[in-house]
């Protein structure tokens, strides 16, 4: 195979891996408390990270040695408390509720982009993010006599991921993306374990076997997708998150009996539109930072 082929191998497996992971999720989501699923999680992820650090060019000392040390830690735990939202979204929303809203994480990165990190954006990103925010409309549909209130956890969700991914990219002026993925793993993972023990729950020895699962896919697609990006430019595999998108949902209908209403899935495809032009729009313009695509809940 060319690096080509294998590096899109990599990509559609690694977002396959992720959709799988959510899935599991929302499974263990509904039976024990968000935050101890996270908690487990992020240990893994942080044994993972370690691992890496200690084999990178750099060493271990190298990944820690970071220059906005306080930086890299605070987009550590913004994450750690973003992917336990995530896993509450999924119980509580759905998968495919939840995901359609997630899609419009780059067009909240861009609107961000301006005041965080003093970026420019032409009148054709503001065009797309406008018609992507109507898309969100949609999909919420406010004016429906059964709006459904809980589908501002999504909401949140996105906006906390999207500031994650700006922080991420501030980070990356002056720090390697062996530091940002060290601190991404160490940093959630101690900030979870302050407050993770006190949700400790009693978990039946099936659901033992889908956390074991859940952490290996964790750490199998966090492996494949950072091949992908060795081999592939950051244009060609970020859009790829959409196509998680899609089976996530199928995943929602499918296994756990999730209804896709017409505005759901008219609106999440006017947002995957925009989402996709504004991520062509940034490689275009030189913006796009490998270390700040990683699909929202995926250590």
């Amino acid at each position: 195979m060319t690096p080509r082929s294998t590096g899109l191998l990599c990509a559609l497996s690694a977002v396959t891996i992720f959709s799988v992971q959510d899935g599991i999720s929302k499974h263990l989501g509904t039976a024990y408390p968000p935050i101890f699923i996270t908690m487990i999680r992020y240990w893994a992820f942080a044994g993972f990270a370690l691992l890496l650090a200690s084999r990178s060019p750099v060493g271990l000392k190298g990944a820690v040695s970071a220059n906005r040390m306080w930086l890299q830690i605070a987009r550590g735990v913004l994450l750690a408390v973003q992917i336990v939202i995530s896993i509450f979204s999924f119980s509580r929303v759905g998968l495919a509720a939840s995901h359609t809203i997630f899609a419009a994480t780059p067009l909240v990165v861009a609107c961000l982009s301006v005041p965080l990190l003093g970026e420019k954006v032409g009148w054709r990103r503001w065009t797309a993010i406008g018609i992507g925010f109507v898309g969100i409309l949609l999909i919420v549909n406010p004016l429906h006599a059964t709006f459904d209130t809980k589908i501002i956890i999504p909401i949140i969700a996105t906006l906390m991921f999207a500031l994650y991914s700006v922080m991420t990219r501030l980070a990356s002026r002056t720090d390697a993306a062996d530091t940002a993925f060290f601190y991404t793993g160490v940093a959630g993972a101690a900030a979870i374990t302050l407050v993770g023990p006190f949700y400790w729950t009693h978990i039946t020895f099936t659901d033992w076997f889908w956390m074991l699962v859940l952490c290996i896919t964790g750490m199998s697609g966090h492996y494949l997708l950072i091949r992908a990006f060795g081999l592939l430019d950051a244009v060609v595999v970020q859009p790829m998150s959409y196509i998680q998108t899609v089976l996530v949902c199928l995943i929602g209908v499918f296994v756990f009996g999730e209804v896709m209403t017409f505005n759901m899935i008219a609106g999440g495809a006017i947002v995957i539109a925009a989402g996709i032009f504004t991520i062509w729009r940034e490689a275009r313009l030189g913006r796009l930072a490998p270390a700040a695509i990683d699909p929202p809940g995926t250590p």
